[in-house]
C-alpha cells in the first residue's frame, strides 16, 4: 500500500444556476474525499462565475479501503438568515491518477472543466479543478522510531 498527498487546485466555476432572487449568490465549495472534507472560502456576491484559486491537500492511501476513488465537489450558496442552498455538485474519479502517481512517484491532472449537476442530474454549470498526487517517501510502522523517541530497555 502506498501513501501520499493529493493536492486539489480549485480554480473557478462558470455558468452556475443562480439560487438567490434579489442578489448574487455567495458560493463556496465543499471538497470531499473518503471521509475527509475541506471548505473553500465564500466568494461574496460571486454570482454565477466565481473564482477561488485555492489549494487543498488530502491524505491518500492507494490502494486503500473500498473502491471509490472519487473527489466530490459540492457547491453551496452561503445564506445569512437561512440554511445554505445547494447549487450543484461534480465528481472527479482519481483512481488512474493515483495508480500512475504510485508507479512514477507523482502524477498530475492539469486544470480541467467538469460538469456541475443538480440533485436531479440536470446540468447547471461547470467547475474547473486541477489535481496532483505525490507519493510519500516512507510511512512509519508501529515498530519504527518516530519523532526521535526510542523505547528504553530499562
Amino acid at each position: 500500500m502506498a501513501f501520499g498527498f493529493m493536492e486539489v487546485q480549485l480554480v473557478k466555476a462558470k455558468g452556475l444556476h443562480e439560487t438567490d432572487v434579489f442578489a448574487h449568490m455567495d458560493p463556496y465549495v465543499l471538497l470531499q474525499y473518503k471521509g475527509q472534507e475541506r471548505k473553500s472560502r465564500v466568494i461574496h456576491e460571486g454570482g454565477r462565475n466565481p473564482e477561488w484559486n485555492e489549494k487543498f491537500v488530502f491524505r491518500v492511501e492507494y490502494p486503500g479501503s473500498g473502491d471509490q476513488y472519487k473527489l466530490n465537489l459540492v457547491i453551496m450558496d452561503k445564506d445569512v438568515f437561512s440554511a445554505d442552498d445547494f447549487v450543484g455538485q461534480a465528481a472527479v474519479y482519481v483512481k488512474d491518477l493515483l495508480a500512475e502517481g504510485t508507479e512514477k512517484g507523482s502524477a498530475e491532472l492539469r486544470p480541467h472543466k467538469y460538469s456541475v449537476v443538480r440533485g436531479d442530474q440536470s446540468y447547471c454549470g461547470e467547475i474547473e479543478v486541477g489535481i496532483t498526487f505525490t507519493l510519500k517517501e516512507q510511512e512509519y510502522d508501529d515498530d519504527d522510531d518516530a519523532g526521535g523517541w526510542k523505547q528504553s530497555g530499562f
